[in-house]
């Protein structure tokens, strides 16, 4: 029997994601049938709760740009060939970072120089602690997977730590800090379309969708139009060939997690200074875990992790639509959805390539008929 033909590159970014979805679409509606409800109707649901409002693309637009900063946390550090799980650690340092400048300087300085020195903490915070694993991975051999997973234990117990012994204000029972002060609230979409004019509606997404897409446009820029990204790429593919270039690994490594720490931080500038406007226990819920089904069916390009955060809001929104339209579907069905696209673009993303590389070929050969 004949191997089958090689996927074209652009069928294997842009069209096996596609196809894997679908599959992903029809089992699940299968379920949902099993189950007794319309799998139509569910799906209408979740498409106009997540785009048939302003609300509902607003609500898709926030969960999209903390997953557009986690899949791009996953995304550069599998570049260098490292399989960073840390994302839901790192974030979670860079809303303490972003939370702490709030705190001590927000009283003192103006919005114009708080918010910047918030991203700025919020990046420096995931990337230092994104750099522990990989210094002990680059120079004394433990593996990343393993100690990024202990570190998001770490990063959640410091947070639990410092709220409830040092920022929870005194009399106060709940485990957050105080309010932030005015110059540390990041504008919402809703209060900057106000100011010229455009009335929309409230809701959680604010000005870090900005800064979201601008990362993504600098990681591209970074990893295919810089000689430093160059090298970062060319010791996740070979390192031996990487080392004979002179390039040195470890060091590749630590710039990667370094970048990767920075990304996953600024999920707390979307969070921590343009959400709940305070430090809060557990304000990252899960995206960095979910970062890694992103990066995986965006296949680790900016441009495909943009679409596959738009895809996953749409389902933490819409899916939220649906549980409460029809309380025959509940939110254990919805993750079950998520569960299926998760399996089908990364477990099984090329289970289904040799057949659509047949299909092509035997498509185009036709053609040319």
């Amino acid at each position: 029997m004949s191997a089958a033909p090689a996927l074209p590159r652009w069928a294997d970014i842009g069209l096996l994601p596609l196809v894997n979805l679908a599959m992903a679409l029809v089992v699940a509606g299968i379920v949902v049938a099993f189950i007794g409800q319309n799998p139509f109707q569910v799906l209408k649901l979740l498409i106009d709760g997540a785009f048939g409002s302003a609300r509902g693309i607003s609500y898709t637009l926030y969960f999209t740009t903390t997953f557009i900063f986690t899949g791009l946390a996953v995304a550069v550090a599998a570049h260098a060939g490292l399989f960073n799980i840390g994302a839901e650690g790192q974030a979670t340092l860079g809303g303490l970072g972003a939370g702490l400048f709030a705190l001590w300087l927000g009283e003192s300085l103006p919005a114009g120089i708080m918010l910047p020195l918030m991203v700025i903490g919020a990046a420096a915070f995931g990337a230092a602690w994104a750099a522990v694993p990989a210094y002990l991975q680059a120079y004394r051999g433990s593996h990343i997977v393993i100690t990024t997973i202990m570190f998001n234990f770490l990063a959640y117990t410091l947070l639990v730590y410092l709220l409830v012994n040092v920022l929870k204000s005194p009399g106060q029972m709940a485990v957050e800090s105080a309010a932030f002060p005015p110059s540390a609230h990041l504008p919402t979409m809703a209060e900057v379309l106000a100011a010229v004019g455009v009335e929309w509606p409230s809701s959680p997404l604010n000005l870090s969708f900005l800064l979201a897409l601008l990362a993504a446009a600098g990681v591209y820029v970074y990893l295919w139009h810089t000689r430093a990204g160059y090298r970062l790429r060319t010791v996740g593919s070979n390192v031996g060939a990487a080392e004979y270039a002179g390039i040195r690994p470890a060091h590749q490594m630590m710039i990667a997690m370094a970048i990767s720490g920075a990304l996953a931080g600024l999920v707390g500038v979307n969070e921590i200074a343009g959400v709940s406007r305070r430090l809060i226990l557990d304000f990252v819920g899960g995206a960095g875990f979910t970062g890694i089904a992103v990066a995986i069916m965006g296949r680790n390009h900016p441009a495909g992790i943009v679409l596959a955060s738009l895809l996953f809001g749409a389902l933490f929104q819409g899916g939220a639509e649906v549980t409460f339209e029809m309380p025959g579907v509940t939110r254990d069905m919805v993750v079950t959805l998520q569960g299926f696209i998760i399996l089908f673009s990364g477990a099984m993303a090329y289970v289904l390539a040799p057949q659509l590389a047949r299909l092509l070929a035997w498509t185009k050969s036709s053609s040319a008929r």
